[in-house]
């Protein structure tokens, strides 16, 4: 693998206040990023009864950990912010969202951006449903339709009709074209599962999971290869992507103090069951849990989460991270390209989230990485 073809941008979801973050994006963009995600979320993987100055001094600044901007309010912030970069969900998804909308609104993002966005869109979480009163029921069947319909919409010029399980269009229309001609904006995938992976080769233009070992990310994007060769597709047109999550800081120290803080095994929580397993561990949620889809962190007390996070060793932090000095971050990313396949990878910067002053020591050695990696 040619390192020097690698993508690398960052996850950039906006903190408050809203119009702070201008001067961020603009940083992004100077420091040579190639792209920037954004989270598509109403509340954070963070329960509320940890967020508190015992745990991370944010919690001094901010009141909540679910302060959280809708994700189409930053992409037009920065599409309107900068001019070559990459602006991509990270991501949405289609149980809060019709289809049409999400064709019609990626759409116009397209235009605004001049061409420069991507629609990273995946089955969602309980989090972000449930709670609000919208139902969690056949998320894969419903995602797999609403991707034939952005399709059909996108790429028709006539009416639409669409009988399906979960969707029904009768004369639908959607006018607008994309900014450039004949180039619609990518669908990356965030899919897991063998069904998802599956759909990853059928329909999408994109991988793009979060927290995956190289190993395993591996053998994942085979079976969407050879699910796109099935389909009739070219299986070197779908983007082999990925977010990592990332521990920064020229102390090796301070890294490992970060590595066992109970903000960094707490937002482990999330992973899937097959992920604990090589560590002879049930996930903390239950024996088959999945913590994406299942956990919704305001239904945690202080008590109940502590508890839970006890039982995530620190070296699943070690394992699942990036993490260490700049330096020790550039090895592990040609380290992880190599044994992956990997050409676009998203880093999101958690560091910041241990602790105020991480903030801008943390950027500054991210500063450093993609410096090495545009030089």
């Amino acid at each position: 693998m040619d390192i020097s073809n690698l993508k690398i941008g960052r996850e950039g979801t906006f903190v408050p206040p809203f119009k702070s973050n201008i001067n961020a994006l603009k940083g992004y963009e100077k420091d040579g990023f190639d792209s920037i995600f954004f989270a598509d979320h109403l509340m954070n993987w963070v329960p509320e009864s940890i967020w508190t100055p015992d745990i991370t001094n944010l919690a001094n600044v901010f009141d909540s950990p679910h302060m959280l901007y809708d994700v189409f309010a930053m992409m037009t912030t920065a599409a309107l912010n900068t001019k070559k970069i990459r602006l991509g969900t990270g991501v949405t998804e289609t149980l809060r969202r019709h289809p049409a909308v999400i064709a019609q609104t990626m759409l116009s993002m397209d235009e605004l951006s001049r061409g420069r966005v991507i629609l990273g869109i995946g089955t969602g979480e309980k989090e972000n449903t449930i709670p609000y009163g919208i139902k969690f029921e056949k998320p894969v069947g419903r995602f797999e339709e609403s991707l034939i319909i952005i399709r059909k919409l996108w790429e028709s010029d006539k009416k639409i009709d669409y009988d399906g399980k979960f969707w029904k269009l009768r004369n639908a229309v959607l006018s607008i074209k994309p900014f450039k001609k004949n180039k619609l904006p990518p669908i990356w995938i965030a899919s897991h599962g063998p069904r998802m992976l599956e759909i990853t080769g059928r329909l999408g233009d994109g991988w793009l999971p979060i927290m995956v070992k190289p190993g395993v990310y591996k053998e994942k994007f085979e079976i969407i290869r050879n699910s796109a060769q099935q389909a009739g597709r070219n299986p070197d047109d779908i983007t082999p992507a990925l977010i990592a999550c990332v521990i920064i800081d020229e102390d090796p120290a301070e890294c490992e103090k970060m590595l066992e803080s109970t903000m960094m095994k707490n937002i482990l929580i999330p992973l899937y069951r097959e992920d604990f397993k090589p560590y002879g561990l049930s996930h903390p949620l239950g024996e088959n849990i999945d913590g994406t889809i299942e956990f919704i962190p305001t239904n945690f007390d202080r008590n109940t989460i502590l508890d839970l996070i006890s039982k995530i060793p620190t070296q699943m932090c070690r394992d699942f991270y990036l993490n260490g000095t700049p330096d020790d971050l550039i090895g592990q990313i040609e380290s992880y390209v190599k044994n992956s396949g990997v050409k676009h990878i998203v880093l999101f910067n958690c560091s910041i989230l241990c602790a105020l002053e991480k903030i801008p020591t943390s950027n500054l050695c991210m500063q450093k990485v993609i410096k090495y990696f545009k030089k």
